[in-house]
């Protein structure tokens, strides 16, 4: 089933949103890496404010090729979330509501996911083009220095993702992957069985 939301984040939105579902994102993202998400949880450690606000948002992880001419951000795919994880708990206590990657995510961050009402996305690994369409605007917000792992706020429309951990903790990689070894372990026994 395909829903549609549009950011802020509430916690009234995450509850909607179930393991496998298709969504399309609208409104204000960011982008964030391992380099952007370690500078933001150093601020957090020495108690000074950080250059977002995390307060019911999304942060994608994604380290954009450069515009080209016309678009507002290039190639936008996603990189491997777990290089987030010893982070992400922190972000996630102070109000952050999603994150956009590929892969799975650890133990500890999905039990935060549950205490927090947080949700984790999965974008297509190999659509960055397509992505990056979705990409409406773009600007560097904090820690240019990082270069392609700057913290930017986006400006998305209709950008496809899936629902890969609910704030359930139910885990479409493993309920996909259960689904699937059943449907074979089906299909196995009907040709046993001559059927």
């Amino acid at each position: 089933m395909e829903k549609r939301i549009t950011t802020p984040l509430t916690s009234d939105k995450v509850k909607e949103l179930k393991a496998g579902d298709k969504v399309l994102i609208s409104g204000v993202i960011y982008t964030a890496r391992d380099a952007a998400h370690k500078k933001l949880v150093e601020l957090l450690d020495k108690g000074e404010s950080l250059p977002i606000d995390i307060k019911d948002s999304i942060i994608y992880y994604v380290g954009p090729t450069p515009e080209k001419p016309g678009h507002a951000i290039g190639s936008a795919g996603p990189t491997t979330s777990y290089r987030m994880d010893s982070y992400a708990p922190r972000l996630l206590d102070i109000g952050l509501k999603g994150m956009i990657g590929k892969g799975s995510r650890s133990e500890a961050v999905i039990e935060s996911m549950k205490k927090n009402k947080a949700i984790y996305f999965a974008a297509i690994g190999g659509a960055a083009a397509l992505i990056g369409k979705s990409i409406k605007k773009a600007e560097v917000v904090a820690y240019k220095d990082l270069g392609s792992e700057a913290i930017r706020k986006l400006e998305v429309v209709d950008m496809p993702v899936v629902v890969a951990i609910d704030a359930l903790g139910r885990d479409w990689y493993e309920i996909g992957q259960k689904e699937y070894l059943e449907s074979i372990t089906l299909t196995s026994t009907e040709k046993t069985q001559g059927l």
